[in-house]
């Protein structure tokens, strides 16, 4: 196990104390040491005439005080350390993951519009940490029913792209599993009815047979399953292979799954920033099982 710590990111907040619970947790799964951080922002002017906003003393922090009373009733990591930080969370929680092997927060902390599903400061980490991301979402978040129920027992769901899959996403979602006693739910969607456009405002039926695009998609996602599987034999994995769009159907994943893991994008030649993705910012967005965000794999020389 990496001795890197897992980063809670807390607030005060409802939300970044079941974020702070979850992180206590994969702590402890993964023997790691817990570092509970708090970003405090005050008010700076630049009015010569205006006093800025003192921070309080570094050793009196409220939130850190209600984060140790909630770890300590739970029986917390026995290597825990707690960092109040001054800045911007949206710019330093992506700091904070530079050091750590994942950073963990709710969905919403305490400012913004409480009818928000996502707050910045998680777009944010999400989008540009250096290590995985988990956004623990609100409780109750309604989602379908999957047509195929995902069975009993517990599971990590990950969202496979055959055209263009990353090994880091399914490496971390088959370490969860292994972490967990659970089993790998690889969702492999493909496009479909599939319309083929002859004219302007004709739409004639696909000449693709569905079977043989199921077919064909199983085989792949088989075939990128497979090293994963030989790496963890202790873990069961099985593909989900299912028509339509593939944050739908990870949303529908997510009903009664223990994680939901998906990719980030790499940086492209024309795109060199950091961008999430339309599927995973949708899934933050809808998903009813914490999200997991994990940065791509280092492009191949």
């Amino acid at each position: 196990m990496s001795t890197l710590p897992v980063v809670a990111a807390v607030d005060g907040s409802d939300d970044s104390l079941r974020a702070l619970d979850w992180a206590r947790d994969a702590a402890r799964r993964r023997a790691a040491p817990l570092r509970v951080a708090h970003v405090r922002q005050y008010a700076v002017w630049s009015q010569p005439d205006v006093m800025a906003v003192a921070p309080p003393h570094p050793d009196e922090d409220e939130v850190l005080d209600a984060a140790r009373a909630r770890l300590g009733a739970g029986g917390g990591p026995p290597d825990t350390e707690y960092l109040a930080v001054e800045g911007v969370p949206n710019a330093a929680l992506p700091e904070l993951s530079a050091d750590a092997q994942l950073l963990v927060l709710g969905s919403r902390g305490r400012g913004g519009f409480a009818a928000l599903l996502l707050g910045s400061a998680s777009l944010a980490a999400a989008r540009d940490a250096e290590c995985p991301v988990v956004v623990v979402p609100r409780p109750g978040r309604e989602v379908p029913a999957e047509a195929v129920p995902p069975g009993p027992g517990p599971h990590v769901v990950v969202g496979l792209r055959v055209d263009s899959p990353d090994d880091a996403t399914l490496a971390f979602a088959f370490a969860e599993a292994a972490s967990r006693g659970a089993r790998v739910r690889a969702v492999a969607a493909y496009p479909w009815p599939v319309p083929t456009w002859t004219a302007p405002g004709q739409v004639v039926p696909p000449v693709i047979d569905e079977a043989a695009v199921a077919s064909e998609t199983r085989a792949l996602a088989e075939g990128f399953l497979a090293p994963h599987r030989e790496r963890n034999p202790g873990v069961r994995a099985e593909p989900y292979v299912v028509p339509g769009d593939a944050a739908g159907n990870l949303v529908a994943a997510s009903r009664d799954a223990d994680l939901v893991v998906v990719g980030r994008h790499r940086r492209r030649l024309l795109a060199p920033v950091r961008m999430m993705g339309s599927v995973t910012h949708a899934v933050l967005l809808h998903a009813a099982a914490p999200v997991a965000v994990v940065p791509p794999s280092p492009p191949a020389e």
